[in-house]
């Protein structure tokens, strides 16, 4: 099996059309089409739109809006701003105390938001200013920000686990339980590099001392509503209470009654039309994303691609570690140029074949290609959370990249222990559901 040139002009054309500034969706469409219509006309141009069509007829995909408007309600609800008072309870003591806080928010806030760039822009907006007033630098609050914003997808439900569970056809349980451990390991990496630097910069602290016990235990009751809900959206899963996309629909309810009736900060009238505007945007752009790749992804099977790369790579290597650390490289390349979503799409079912031939677990491959992903969001030249922080922020992206390296080097050292120990992330899935 071998590709001519004709055959790889659609890959060549998305990421030409995507430099010259094309949505990536478009640029996958366009390539798409562009194959169809004038080099294979074997294929009738409407089986292709009907792959559109179809690629939406998934009832799993119910899962996405409903994820991303709860995300929406929490911080319309005031439940964001409950677990930032308790963010803000355990980690204010601590050196650099604001930055500490961005960085749990931020693993809290994987439950909520489950978007990387949804949780950036918010804390852009809600942090990065105070941290300003408290003597930290627009560069070093941007470069936290961003970088801790990584973890927001891996923890659940984030959006991109239940992307992954859609192309590889996995449990949805079993894959927003495996994100538990990769997630909470890159925050506590994170909250180690933001210590080091503090000490050495002498940053302030928001609090003299760790506050009473008694204290603590009282804001994380006030608190609680906001951080059960990752784990109770988990539980009922795996009990068979509801199924995931069902899951989305108790999330969005759960957040309604919390934010109305327990903080009494949502306001039906005032809050519905923002929600459901956020909503739309957020779910728009995911779904056309995994509809065009899906549609590309049609293009790859007609030329067989996804054998000849699986062909090519077990020529190379039969080694699984080996075989890892190379989709280390080839996601953290795409991961700077491609949003997340995209990446993990167009990567997933060319590589996913050849890793299970390997006998790498299903959720280890997507778990190291997503926190992978998520590192070259926050690096040059094109990661989306930079762009996204220092849009906001109006930091410069030369003054951002000096300040974020020691962020991008301590999920770097995450990575590879998720890549070598497979049992971070098949633990918990194991633990709940027995073993895979």
């Amino acid at each position: 099996m071998t590709l001519g040139f004709l055959d790889i002009v659609p890959i060549i054309l998305v990421f030409a059309f995507y430099f010259l500034g094309m949505p990536i969706v478009y640029s996958l469409f366009g390539a798409t089409f562009f194959y169809f219509l004038f080099i294979d006309t074997t294929s009738a141009p409407w089986l292709i739109l009907q792959k559109v069509m179809n690629s939406t007829q998934s009832f799993s995909m119910l899962a996405i809006p409903f994820f991303i408007m709860s995300g929406s309600v929490m911080n319309f609800g005031g439940i964001s701003d409950k677990l930032m008072d308790f963010c803000e309870c355990v980690t204010g003591h601590m050196r650099g105390g604001l930055a500490q806080v961005n960085v749990l928010l931020s693993m809290l806030m994987g439950g909520c938001s489950g978007s990387a760039n949804a949780d950036c822009a918010m804390q852009s907006k809600m942090l990065v200013p105070e941290m300003e007033k408290r003597g930290y630098s627009k560069a070093f609050s941007a470069a936290i920000t961003a970088a801790s914003s990584a973890a927001t997808p891996v923890i659940p439900p984030g959006v991109n686990l239940i992307v992954f569970t859609l192309i590889a056809q996995a449990s949805l349980g079993r894959t927003f339980a495996a994100g538990y451990i990769p997630g909470f390991l890159m925050s506590i990496a994170m909250m180690i590099t933001v210590a080091i630097i503090a000490k050495k910069r002498n940053y302030p602290t928001t609090r003299d001392k760790f506050p009473p016990v008694r204290h603590v235990l009282k804001q994380a009751f006030i608190s609680f509503w906001g951080l059960f809900f990752p784990f109770g959206i988990i539980l009922g899963m795996r009990f068979g209470m509801f199924t995931p996309s069902e899951g989305g629909a108790v999330a969005v309810l759960y957040c309604f009654i919390i934010g109305r009736f327990v903080y009494r900060k949502l306001s039906f009238r005032k809050h519905f039309i923002p929600i459901l505007m956020d909503t739309i945007a957020g779910t728009s752009s995911v779904v056309l994303i995994m509809v065009s790749a899906n549609v590309f992804g049609n293009y790859m099977s007609w030329v067989n691609l996804p054998k000849i790369v699986a062909k090519a790579v077990l020529d190379l290597t039969t080694n699984k570690y080996i075989f890892l650390m190379l989709c280390n490289v080839i996601l953290l390349i795409m991961g700077m140029f491609l949003e997340g979503g995209a990446a993990l799409m167009i990567i997933t079912p060319l590589l996913l074949p050849v890793a299970l031939q390997l006998g790498i677990n299903v959720y280890h491959f997507g778990l190291v290609a997503l926190v992978n992903i998520m590192i070259g969001g926050i690096t040059p030249p094109f990661g989306s959370m930079m762009f996204t922080t220092c849009g906001i922020t109006g930091c410069k992206i030369s003054d951002f990249l000096k300040e974020v390296w020691p962020f991008i080097i301590c999920l770097f050292a995450v990575l590879l222990l998720l890549t070598f120990c497979p049992t971070l992330i098949t633990f918990v899935p194991d633990l709940l559901y027995g073993p895979g």
